[in-house]
């Protein structure tokens, strides 16, 4: 699998999420769609969703409900594509969508491998291959970045990092569509700062490319420590979404 059938995946997957076509994020121009979930988009976007903003580096596409679709649209050709991404201009978008009940929800910067800069990274533990047979009692809180309560059905592969027969380092695969895997990592606290992550996101990620599927890394813009760890593994950023929801959703998280 090369780079280019990497992106073309890639963007094909963000079209089914979205309800665009995967040439929109590649126009010079912003593109307004109607939002619409497709069947087989990643299993973790959930609805209700007012507006989700993507760019790929050159330009916005913005999938939005028809309720804010005219300040969407008033916002994208109000500021340069990648400002719509971050204050003050975003305090433009927050002001107006608010007063319709509507809020800010997720902002989340995304990696994909880049096939011709994949390191060759040594872990300073044992490490294991794992399957979803061996996950079940790995459901704790120290693995939640790896494994997902909430969507067992959809771990799929891990790689494991053991001190004797004690797992310290933890990097799992969930199957969030049919060609893409997205990738998470753990460590126990004492362990941190050895490399483990990184040789353990880099070696489940080979992993996943040789079951010709595309590995993919997701994290917050401001978790700086996971996005170095993207980075390291053999990762480079590739996208990035600002989703709106409504605020009954918003504010029923932070309680």
């Amino acid at each position: 699998m090369t780079n280019k059938e990497i992106l073309e995946i890639a963007l094909r997957q963000s079209a089914e999420d979205n309800g665009c076509r995967a040439e929109d994020f590649l126009s010079d121009k912003n593109v307004v769609v109607p939002f619409r979930l497709g069947e087989k988009a990643r299993k973790y976007y959930k609805e209700p969703i007012t507006c989700n903003f993507i760019t790929y580096g050159n330009n916005v596409v913005a999938a939005t409900s028809d309720e804010v679709a005219d300040i969407v649209k008033e916002y994208v050709g109000k500021f340069e594509f990648y400002h719509c991404f971050e204050t003050p201009n975003m305090n433009w978008l927050i002001e107006r969508i608010e007063k319709l009940g509507h809020k800010v929800c997720f902002m989340a910067e995304f990696f994909l491998p880049d096939i011709e800069k994949m390191p060759v990274l040594e872990c300073p533990y044992a490490t294991r291959i794992l399957g979803a047979e061996d996950f079940k009692a790995l459901y704790l809180p120290q693995w939640s970045n790896a494994l997902c309560s909430a969507r067992k059905e959809l771990d799929v592969l891990g790689m494991g990092a053991y001190d004797g027969d004690k797992l310290v380092g933890f990097a799992g695969a969930s199957a969030d569509c049919d060609d893409m895997w997205q990738i998470g990592v753990d460590v126990l606290p004492e362990y941190r700062r050895n490399g483990i992550a990184s040789a353990l996101t880099n070696m489940l990620a080979k992993e996943i490319l040789k079951r010709g599927k595309v590995p993919f890394y997701c994290c917050a813009w401001s978790n700086v420590r996971s996005a170095r760890n993207a980075i390291r593994s053999g990762f480079v950023p590739s996208w990035v979404e600002v989703t709106v929801k409504p605020a009954e959703v918003v504010d029923g998280m932070n309680k």
